[in-house]
């Protein structure tokens, strides 16, 4: 079993709790694209067997997101499990839809960051969030991100909230958006709900829960219907086929020289068998993955 699962994480685990789940389940080698926090949900790209190779394509994937914003309360990690440090008045004149929509397009292009201290970035050879949980203080430098597109969904005056859709480029943290939408709003706010809808090609629609993967473990029809494989992922590249001769060399790790353009090729051997990704540097074509 060889290619990604992608998984419908649910709230209240982790993402290596995703992941352990999986490897108990398949007895294979696992891992993901990135974490995504306990508090959120949804797509959570899981790599399967020789799929683990992959995660050199994929971590630079956009993603979108559904979010919920409570607006007035501030709290230490600027979600909901964390604890409240401040709070202030909304101005509800500013939730209505007209000024809600001026305010969250206000954020769509390339803009400087600064990611909450509750987070896994290394300072120093440490993350952030060891420094948080010490109770010490570490200067937070912005970085550069950007937001494609970030649409109203709905809101409440009452419960004053906003729940709104992100599409935004890698290194985004919502958290850090949430608190700088809130100041648009001059007031304070934390995410309180948070939904991953897509991580590049990979869709919500087309996920699967853990429960349906050990409801159906035996079912080997099914569990192959949700496994993406390496070939399908690179579906997209052109094809080198090989004679026995330079599919030895190649599988040898012999770099073969050809006359294509630098990039990705789906390799296959002279009776079209896949056989797994090369990639083509200067006109040597080197083995990169291989089933």
């Amino acid at each position: 079993m060889n290619g990604i699962i992608v998984v419908n994480k649910p709230k209240g685990c982790t993402s290596h709790d995703i992941v352990y789940k999986i490897k108990k389940l398949f007895n294979q080698k696992v891992g993901h694209t990135g974490t995504l926090d306990p508090m959120a949900e949804g797509v959570l790209p899981i790599l399967v067997g020789k799929g683990t190779l992959l995660s050199k394509y994929l971590i630079n994937h956009d993603k979108k997101y559904v979010v919920k914003l409570q607006l007035g309360i501030k709290t230490d990690t600027a979600d909901s499990e964390g604890k409240v440090i401040e709070e202030k008045d909304v101005n509800v004149d500013f939730l209505n839809e007209e000024d809600i929509i001026k305010i969250l397009k206000s954020f769509i292009g390339q803009q400087e960051q600064i990611p909450p201290i509750y987070s896994a970035i290394k300072v120093n050879g440490k993350k952030l969030y060891e420094y948080a949980r010490k109770g010490q203080n570490i200067e937070l430098k912005p970085r550069e991100i950007e937001i494609y597109d970030i649409n109203l969904i709905d809101y409440s005056i009452e419960e004053k909230q906003i729940k709104f859709e992100v599409f935004c480029g890698k290194g985004t943290y919502i958290r850090s958006l949430c608190e700088d939408i809130a100041k648009k709003f001059e007031t304070v706010g934390y995410m309180k709900e948070l939904k991953r809808i897509k991580v590049g090609d990979f869709n919500i629609e087309d996920s699967v829960t853990i429960e349906d993967l050990q409801n159906n473990v035996d079912d080997e029809k099914y569990i192959d219907s949700k496994i993406i494989s390496i070939e399908k992922l690179f579906s997209k590249s052109n094809i080198i086929k090989l004679d026995i001769r330079k599919l030895e060399l190649f599988l040898n790790g012999v770099k073969l020289t050809q006359n294509f353009d630098n990039g990705i090729y789906r390799i296959y051997d002279k009776d079209d068998k896949f056989i797994g990704i090369g990639v083509v540097e200067n006109n040597l074509l080197k083995r990169d993955i291989v089933l």
